[in-house]
């Protein structure tokens, strides 16, 4: 029995749904998202609710339900709310800058690196003195914004001695001790 499956998406105000033959598009204030589904899931858009129906109880349908209405329940979240993703840079000398649709960073190596980010993705840094420089996307595409966030931290993963890389906002690094002095 899949439980995520048999929770029905609710539909706020302003969020336009379209079910075609194996296609759900979901439009709102921030965007609009399209995701292909399989026929086995019936999807039925009824008031202000999405509910998800399998054909079976054979894995693959039950694992499928579970997923599509994961996927559009995301969907739904990032037309009407959004998706934001923040990162923090650790290192001394660490910065970064963001102008348009590039974005800028200095992280240790012997040149900058720069980013070009997808249309969809709002990108902003901030830097306060005495803080950990911050990164901060916005999207309405959750699967978009994570894979840039990914591709963004995995640049210069944060390391277990200093801790120094870029990480999450809410991320913990463990530390490990190092060398100890010899006697």
């Amino acid at each position: 029995m899949s439980r995520v499956g048999n929770a029905p998406v609710k539909v706020p105000a302003g969020v336009e749904v379209k079910i075609d033959a194996s296609v759900i598009t979901i439009k709102g204030a921030k965007g609009e998202l399209s995701q292909e589904y399989d026929p086995a899931i019936t999807i039925k858009h009824e008031g202000e609710e999405i509910i998800f129906t399998r054909e079976s109880d054979h894995k693959d349908h039950r694992s499928k339900h579970g997923l599509y209405r994961a996927l559009v329940q995301n969907m739904v979240l990032g037309v009407s709310e959004g998706w934001k993703r923040e990162l923090e840079l650790h290192g001394v000398g660490f910065r970064a800058n963001a102008t348009g649709q590039m974005l800028e960073l200095v992280i240790g190596y012997s040149h900058a690196v720069a980013i070009a980010l997808p249309e969809d993705i709002k990108v902003s840094a901030n830097t306060e003195k005495g803080k950990a420089p911050v990164v901060t996307l916005e999207s309405h595409d959750k699967q978009l914004i994570g894979q840039v966030a990914a591709k963004i931290r995995a640049l210069r993963k944060p390391e277990p001695y200093k801790g120094k890389g870029i990480r999450y906002k809410d991320e913990y690094i463990r530390r490990k001790a190092g060398k100890s002095a010899a006697k």
